[in-house]
C-alpha cells in the first residue's frame, strides 16, 4: 500500500488540541468543585462578630485566631463590608448548580471509560449517592467537557489476529510500485435489490403532507426481489459482471472463474503475469479453488480476513448501485440489464483512480 499516513505536524497538534481540552475541563471542574466548598457560608451572626471587632482594631490574623475562621474569609467579609457597606448576602448571578463537583468528575470519569453508558444509567448512579438531577443536567454536564452522543458507527468485528494480519499486508506491501497494482485483477460479489436502495431523497412540499404519494420513496418488503453479481476490474476498467444463478458454491465458483476471469484478463490487456485479488470466503478458498489457480498458473494476492474495506471494488459496487436506482428498474430482469449497462459505463478513469490511491 502506497497511501502515507498523516504528517508528525498534524499529528502533534492533534494531540496539543487533546490536552488543551483536557485542560479546560478540568480546569471547569476545579473551579466548579470550589464554587460548591464556597457555598457554605458563615452566619450572619458570625459575620457581624467579624466587623465588630475589626472595628475595634484587630488585625486579620487576631480575628481569624479569635473565631477560628480562615484568615481570606475574615478578609473577604471585611471587603465586602468596605464595598457595599452591609455583610447581608448580595444577590447572585443564578442557580447554584445540583450537581457536586465530586459527582460532575466521576460522570465525565464512567462517560469516557463507558462511552456506551446511557444517562439513565448514570441518573441511576448519581441518585444512589443522593444527588437527584434531571437527564438534561447530566447531559449539560458532559457538553462541557466535550463528550456528546452520537449514533455509534458500524464497522466489522476484528479481534487481535485480524489486526495483526491487516498490519502485515500494509507493511509486506508498502514498497510495492504503482505498476505493481496495474496488474491487480480486483473481484467480488454483491447482492443487488430491487427497491433495496437507501439513499436520501429531499421533496419540496407543504405541511402536513409527508405521507403523500407524491412526497413518498415507495418500499416493499425484503427488498422486493434481488441478484447477486460476480464482477473484476482493474486500473484499465471495467470486466466482466456475471449473474449468480442459485446459490453460491464451490463449483459454481469455478464454473464463473473458467468463463470470465482468463477473459476479462485479457479484454483488460493485462498480460499472463497478473494477480487475482479474492477474500478469504470459504469457497474462494477451497481446496479445489486453489488447485484451479495452480493448474492456469494464476497467481494470487494473500489477503487479510475481516477486510472488506480493503477491496477498492467496494467504491465501484457504490457506483452501480445508485447509478442503477436512479433509471428505476420495475423487475429483476431489467434490475439485472440495467446493471450490466452501467457497469459497462463506468470510465476507465474512475477505475484508474481507485487503483492509483490505493
Amino acid at each position: 500500500m502506497t497511501q502515507k499516513g498523516p504528517p508528525v505536524c498534524n499529528l502533534i497538534s492533534v494531540q496539543i488540541q487533546l490536552l488543551r481540552d483536557g485542560l479546560r475541563c478540568w480546569l471547569r471542574e476545579y473551579w466548579g468543585a470550589n464554587s460548591i466548598m464556597k457555598s457554605k457560608e458563615h452566619t450572619r451572626q458570625v459575620r457581624n462578630m467579624v466587623l465588630e471587632k475589626f472595628k475595634a482594631g484587630l488585625g486579620y490574623k487576631k480575628i481569624s485566631q479569635a473565631l477560628n475562621i480562615s484568615r481570606s474569609t475574615v478578609q473577604s467579609i471585611i471587603r465586602k463590608w468596605k464595598e457595599y457597606g452591609t455583610t447581608v448576602n448580595l444577590p447572585r448571578q443564578g442557580r447554584p448548580p445540583k450537581l457536586t463537583g465530586r459527582t460532575r468528575r466521576s460522570l465525565i470519569r464512567e462517560a469516557a471509560k463507558r462511552p456506551m453508558v446511557t444517562l439513565d444509567e448514570m441518573q441511576r448512579a448519581t441518585a444512589q449517592v443522593g444527588e437527584t438531577v434531571h437527564r438534561t443536567t447530566i447531559s449539560r454536564a458532559l457538553h462541557k467537557c466535550g463528550l456528546y452522543g452520537r449514533v455509534a458507527r458500524r464497522k466489522p468485528l476484528l479481534k487481535e489476529n485480524h489486526k495483526k494480519s491487516r498490519l502485515q499486508f500494509a507493511r509486506s506491501h508498502v514498497e510495492d510500485t504503482a505498476n505493481m497494482w496495474k496488474k491487480v485483477l480486483w473481484s467480488d460479489e454483491t447482492k443487488i435489490e430491487l427497491f433495496g436502495h437507501n439513499a436520501k431523497r429531499y421533496a419540496w412540499r407543504r405541511n402536513n403532507t409527508a405521507h403523500h404519494s407524491e412526497n413518498t420513496i415507495p418500499t416493499v418488503k425484503y427488498g422486493g426481489g434481488s441478484i447477486m453479481l460476480w464482477g473484476c476490474f482493474s486500473s484499465a476498467g471495467t470486466g466482466k459482471l456475471v449473474k449468480v444463478d442459485g446459490k453460491m458454491d464451490g463449483a459454481k465458483y469455478r464454473a464463473i472463474l473458467e468463463e470470465n476471469l482468463l477473459e476479462s484478463a485479457k479484454d483488460l490487456r493485462l498480460g499472463r503475469r497478473f494477480t487475482f485479488q479474492q477474500d478469504n470466503d470459504p469457497k474462494h478458498k477451497a481446496r479445489a479453488t486453489m488447485e484451479w489457480f495452480k493448474k492456469k498458473n494464476i497467481h494470487v494476492l494473500e489477503w487479510p480476513s475481516q477486510s472488506p474495506d480493503l477491496n477498492p471494488i467496494e467504491n465501484l459496487w457504490q457506483d452501480l448501485k445508485t447509478a442503477v436506482h436512479k433509471r428505476s428498474p420495475s423487475n429483476l430482469t431489467e434490475l439485472e440489464l440495467f446493471c450490466k449497462e452501467e457497469w459497462a459505463r463506468i470510465s476507465v478513469t474512475r477505475c484508474a483512480k481507485l487503483v492509483e490511491t490505493y
